[in-house]
C-alpha cells in the first residue's frame, strides 16, 4: 500500500507517530502516501484505544492545522491540538516542541530497514517502529545502571 504525496512530491508511505514528552513510541500508525496527515491521526488517535493513554494536549506540525479538525479532536478524544509551525531561518534554531517528534524519527532513520521503505506489507513497516523503539529504551535502560 502506498501513494504519492503531493505536497512532498514523492512516492511511498507515510508513518504518523504519537510520542511522549521525551519522544518514545506511544502509538504508530504507517499508511498511504496519499492519506492526509489529519486522516492519520484521526487514526491515530482511535487505534490508540484507551483514554488512559491520550496526552491532554497534542503538538503537532502545521498539517494539522484547522479550526474544524481541532474541534473535532476535543469533541471526539478530548484533546488539545497545538500547531508548531517551523520557522524559515537560515540558521539552526532549535523550535519549541517541534525537535521531539523530529528527533524520534530522526532515531528511526538509524535503524537500516527503516532508512528506506523496504517492507511489502503496512503492518510489517509499523512493527518494525515499535521493534526498533523497544531497543532504543533498552538500550537507555542498560547505560542507566
Amino acid at each position: 500500500m502506498s501513494g504519492y504525496d503531493g505536497a512532498k512530491k514523492v512516492k511511498g508511505r507515510k508513518r504518523h507517530i504519537l510520542v511522549d514528552h521525551l519522544g518514545l513510541l506511544i502509538t504508530a500508525v504507517t499508511g498511504a502516501g496519499n492519506c492526509g496527515d489529519r486522516d492519520g491521526l484521526d487514526v491515530l488517535l482511535y487505534l490508540s484505544g484507551e483514554e488512559e493513554v491520550f496526552p491532554k494536549k497534542i503538538f503537532a506540525n502545521k498539517s494539522y492545522h484547522g479550526t474544524e479538525f481541532r474541534k473535532r479532536l476535543k469533541q471526539k478524544y478530548g484533546v488539545d491540538l497545538e500547531t508548531v509551525p517551523k520557522r524559515e531561518k537560515k540558521k539552526f534554531i532549535l523550535e519549541s516542541r517541534r525537535w521531539i517528534f523530529e528527533r524520534t524519527f530522526a532515531w528511526f532513520n538509524n535503524f537500516r530497514r527503516l532508512s528506506k521503505d523496504y517492507e511489502l506489507i503496512t503492518r510489517t513497516s509499523t512493527s518494525m517502529l515499535y521493534l526498533s523503539m523497544t531497543r532504543i529504551m533498552l538500550k537507555r535502560m542498560i547505560t542507566l545502571r
